[in-house]
C-alpha cells in the first residue's frame, strides 16, 4: 500500500474533500463507491484513457482520497475485476444452492448459462470491461484477468462433469475444454449484444445458447 506520507501528500492536493471514512463500515462504503465510479469511468473511457482524477470526480470525492484505498490505477482495476468476479460467482453459487437435490444436471447447466448471460445483460459496464478492455492490457493485468477467467471455467466445468457422469453429453472431451467453449460463446454473445440484440430478448438468447451448447455436446 502507499506510504502514509504519499497518501497525505495526495490528499493535500485536493482541498474540500469529503470527510475521511473512519469506521470499518464507512471504509467499506467508500471503497464500494470508488469501485462503482471506476467501473463507470473505465467502461466509458477505456482503461488507458481513464485517470484517477476522472474516477474521483465520478465518485464525488477528493483525488487523493482514492490513494487511501488503492496505490495505483492498475491496482484499482484489478480490485474492480475481482469484485465483478465475486458478484458473478455469488450468483452462480446461489443458482447451485437453489437446485440442491435437483436430479437434472441439464437444468442446472441451463440455469448457470442463464444466470451468467443475465449478469452481463444487466450490467453493460461489466461486459465492456471484461470483453473489450481485457484485450488492451499489458501482461501483468492480462495474467490477473486470465486467473479470473479460469475460476469461471472451473465453475462451468463442475456442471459439465456432472452432465458427462450422467451420460447426457459426450465423454470424449475434457470437461474444462467443453466449459471453455461454453464460456467463449456466452462472452461473444454478451459482447455482441452491447451493440445489437439481433431482435431477440434475453430469455430467448439464454434458451438459444443453452440449447446450442447442449445439442452440440449431447452424447450420441
Amino acid at each position: 500500500m502507499a506510504s502514509s506520507k504519499s497518501r497525505q501528500q495526495a490528499t493535500s492536493k485536493a482541498p474540500g474533500s469529503r470527510r475521511r471514512a473512519v469506521s470499518d463500515e464507512d471504509k467499506r462504503a467508500r471503497r464500494a463507491t470508488i469501485l462503482g465510479a471506476a467501473k463507470t469511468v473505465f467502461a466509458r473511457d477505456g482503461f488507458h484513457e481513464a485517470t484517477i482524477a476522472d474516477i474521483a470526480r465520478e465518485a464525488g470525492i477528493a483525488y487523493g482520497s482514492i490513494y487511501w484505498y488503492f496505490d495505483s490505477k492498475d491496482e484499482l482495476f484489478r480490485a474492480l475485476m475481482d469484485d465483478q468476479e465475486a458478484q458473478l460467482r455469488d450468483r452462480l453459487v446461489a443458482v447451485m444452492l437453489s437446485r440442491q437435490g435437483d436430479t437434472d444436471p441439464e437444468a442446472i447447466f441451463r440455469s448457470a448459462i442463464g444466470e451468467t448471460l443475465r449478469f452481463f445483460e444487466a450490467d453493460r459496464a461489466a461486459t465492456r470491461l471484461v470483453f473489450r478492455e481485457a484485450l488492451r492490457f499489458g501482461s501483468g493485468i492480462q495474467k490477473h484477468l486470465y486467473g479470473i477467467y479460469e475460476h469461471f471455467i472451473d465453475d462451468l466445468a463442475t456442471v459439465v462433469g456432472q452432465l458427462q457422469a450422467g451420460g447426457l453429453i459426450r465423454r470424449d472431451a475434457p470437461p474444462r475444454a467443453l466449459a471453455f467453449c461454453a464460456a467463449a460463446l456466452i462472452g461473444q454473445l454478451a459482447y455482441r449484444r452491447l451493440s445489437t440484440d439481433d431482435g431477440i430478448d434475453t430469455d430467448t438468447a439464454v434458451d438459444f445458447v443453452a440449447s446450442l451448447l447442449m445439442d452440440g455436446m449431447r452424447a450420441a
